[in-house]
């Protein structure tokens, strides 16, 4: 997994059209993110802070324990991160998925379970608020949101908390050990 540094900074690249976020001279994370999602400081140069670190660490316990390679699991951390910093307010997209609980409320990092007629896949809550999260995808596959509609790994949506279930269990990683 990637080091932090205080000198990693994020600038908007106007020919690439996407934010970045600059490792080492070496290394650029391009966040893909389209620009109508992002806030007005997203386009303004700006350090890696205190607080993206403290995110950054949150994100990274949280998928330790998913079945990605270490440069995967680095980029999810790192899009997480993007999307919890400079991702706009948006309105849930909740109809792609069926219902799943009620009074649930998922924290930070937790891994959840969505699922609609095509499809079951797991997503990471990035953003959580009282009746709904936004959620990335931590699967390398595409999940159907409809026949034709698909989201594709680290790809970030909005939904209602009573169409996910908690899936944390499936994927903790547990230094339990045997003792007589």
């Amino acid at each position: 997994m990637l080091k932090l540094s205080d000198t990693w900074n994020w600038y908007y690249d106007e020919d690439k059209s996407s934010l970045m976020l600059e490792i080492s001279e070496d290394m650029v994370f391009r966040s893909d993110l389209p620009r109508k999602v992002l806030i007005e400081s997203a386009f303004t140069p700006q350090p890696f802070s205190v607080e993206d670190a403290d995110i950054y660490h949150v994100f990274q316990d949280s998928v330790k324990g998913l079945p990605l390679s270490i440069p995967r699991q680095a980029e999810l951390v790192l899009k997480a991160v993007t999307v919890k910093r400079f991702h706009k307010p948006v309105q849930p997209k909740s109809w792609f998925f069926n219902t799943q609980s009620a009074g649930y409320l998922p924290e930070e990092g937790e891994i959840v379970e969505l699922q609609n007629e095509f499809n079951t896949g797991h997503f990471m809550v990035v953003e959580s608020s009282e009746t709904a999260s936004i959620v990335i995808s931590v699967s390398t596959e595409d999940f159907y949101l409809t026949g034709s509609k698909v989201m594709s790994f680290c790809e970030p949506i909005k939904v209602m908390h009573d169409r996910m279930r908690s899936s944390n269990a499936m994927f903790c990683q547990s230094d339990i050990q045997m003792v007589s």
